[in-house]
């Protein structure tokens, strides 16, 4: 198969052929899962080549593995970027990304609404090595920028946010770090790269848990970092040493998911959308986040840098907790679980899965109340979901 240029293809085409333009051994049509550790080289000369990057091949699958490449060459594609690099797991992803790129002494900026694991990473351990950490009120623009005026080495953006749907400005806030001098980097998680492209809007890097929409199917783990090549050598090279590489057998399976990204979150979009509309109706709910409705704070900047509004929502039930409690295990199609973009429905308290690092005071602090339930809405039937979210309402 010869090499593609992939300028005006659309990306439901770019997630089935993008890196598979090479001959696969004895021709297979589907990339071959390698699970050899290393890879022999007859000459020593090529061998140290391979070694210091100066010919293609491989050497160690910690550094590099044939499967892997493949994944990564994908979603350097879904996403425009010059270059990727993959982890093993979403976190490993962001975290490898924030220690390659901060020092000690250096200041981080972003917004208190970021996925659990992120603001664990952000308020208890960056700060141990010394890096001055400044997390903003998530929807005001006018503080993020204060706060990169007075320094910031990195800006780091999630939007929509997990859980609370928040929508932050992408473009506006790229363009003032980046003429402050600051890296930006952009989780794109929950819009994935068919919804959203931060780096066509200016971002330096943009990282995904690879483990939720990409994969798709609840099986596989893994992150990736895509954006600027010069950028990408630097965590990749961090890495290879700190030894959070994906393996072969989970690039395969987000392979197999990547191939029906386009039309996995297609459907997600729709269903989102409606289900949203039915929950922003009903008389047990207090609250609906969700940008793609007219009223949400976030529904015009999402119109203007989103394709769709993701398959993601969040809802909060009248009488707290204890409602919450009766309405889970009322659901009859949906997992609670500590997960999200799978093709099945998700449900989940961020007091249990997404932010259950955090204390109740701490997710109050950034906006989260108790009665929040998160919602991943799968490719189900619409109507089937609605009718079983109304059953489970009655439990209330």
């Amino acid at each position: 198969m010869t090499d593609k240029n992939w300028d005006n293809i659309d990306q439901a085409t770019m997630a089935v052929w993008a890196g598979e333009e090479k001959t696969f051994l004895e021709g297979c049509a589907q990339v071959p899962i390698v699970n050899s550790v290393s890879y022999s080289h007859d000459d020593v000369d090529e061998w140290f080549e391979v070694a210091t990057g100066k010919r293609e091949g491989h050497i160690y699958s910690r550094n590099t593995n044939p499967t892997v490449d493949v994944f990564e060459e994908k979603m350097r594609v879904l996403e425009g970027a010059e270059a990727a690099t993959s982890f093993s797991t979403g976190m490993a992803a962001i975290s490898n990304a924030l220690f390659t790129f901060l020092s000690p002494g250096q200041r981080v900026v972003s917004t208190k609404d970021t996925y659990g694991g992120t603001s664990v990473v952000f308020l208890e351990h960056l700060p141990r090595f010394g890096v001055d950490v400044s997390l903003v009120e998530t929807t005001d623009m006018d503080a993020i920028e204060a706060e990169v005026d007075k320094g910031c080495d990195l800006l780091y953006l999630e939007t929509p946010t997990n859980p609370t749907m928040k929508v932050l400005d992408l473009k506006r806030l790229i363009a003032y770090g980046k003429e402050r001098g600051a890296i930006v980097i952009v989780d794109n998680t929950f819009a994935t790269p068919i919804n959203q492209n931060p780096l066509a809007l200016g971002a330096d890097l943009v990282v995904h848990s690879a483990t939720k929409f990409l994969g798709g199917h609840s099986d596989a783990m893994g992150g990736i970092l895509c954006g600027k090549e010069d950028l990408i050598k630097k965590a990749y090279s961090f890495r290879e040493i700190n030894g959070a590489s994906l393996d072969a057998n989970s690039a395969y399976l987000l392979l197999r998911g990547l191939k029906t990204l386009k039309l996995r979150v297609k459907q997600q979009n729709e269903n989102a959308l409606a289900l949203a509309k039915y929950l922003e109706g009903h008389d047990k709910v207090e609250k609906v986040f969700y940008p793609g409705l007219e009223n949400d704070p976030g529904h015009e900047i999402a119109k203007g840098q989103m394709r769709g509004f993701t398959g993601m929502l969040s809802f909060s039930l009248k009488g707290g907790f204890d409602s919450v409690r009766k309405f889970l295990p009322s659901v009859k199609y949906a997992h609670r679980a500590a997960h999200l973009g799978g093709v099945e429905t998700i449900l989940g308290p961020p007091r249990t899965a997404s932010h259950v690092e955090l204390t109740e005071e701490q997710r109050a602090a950034l906006g989260i109340p108790e009665s929040l339930i998160r919602c991943s809405v799968g490719i189900e039937d619409i109507d089937d979901i609605i009718a079983d979210f109304e059953q489970a309402m009655k439990s209330l």
